[in-house]
């Protein structure tokens, strides 16, 4: 990732509502969630919730597909681990693969920890 598009994606999660997306989108994991549900959890409007999602796309953060007659928002493990990866590309001295472990636990767990959600959505 370059230093261009990492800031579009600090843009895009610099935002209350779109880090709250964010983080419930990634407790989540690989199956996404609808973005009704979404919606309901964190009680935004869906005209609001759209909006976020598109720059949190746009941003290479989240990506959709559709269900049925549901959009299933997912977050986007190549745009996630891309940004990671560029902050820690200097860590640990000049040598980055110590720092490859952590991009590994971020991003293993797929299952979703639906009292987590309940609080994520209070905060």
């Amino acid at each position: 990732m370059d230093i261009i598009s990492a800031t579009k994606a600090f843009g895009a999660l610099s935002q209350e509502t779109r880090l709250k997306v964010f983080r419930l989108l990634v407790r989540r994991g690989g199956d996404g969630m609808a973005a009704g549900e979404i919606a309901r959890l964190l009680d935004i409007p869906h005209n609001t919730l759209s909006t976020h999602l598109a720059v949190l796309t746009a941003a290479g953060m989240v990506s959709s597909r559709r269900d049925g007659r549901s959009i299933i928002y997912s977050i986007d493990q190549t745009g996630i681990r891309g940004l990671l990866a560029f902050l820690m590309e200097d860590c640990c001295q000049g040598r980055p693969e110590l720092c490859a472990p952590v991009l590994d636990t971020l991003l293993a767990g797929d299952g979703a920890d639906p009292k987590h959600e309940t609080r994520l959505a209070e905060r």
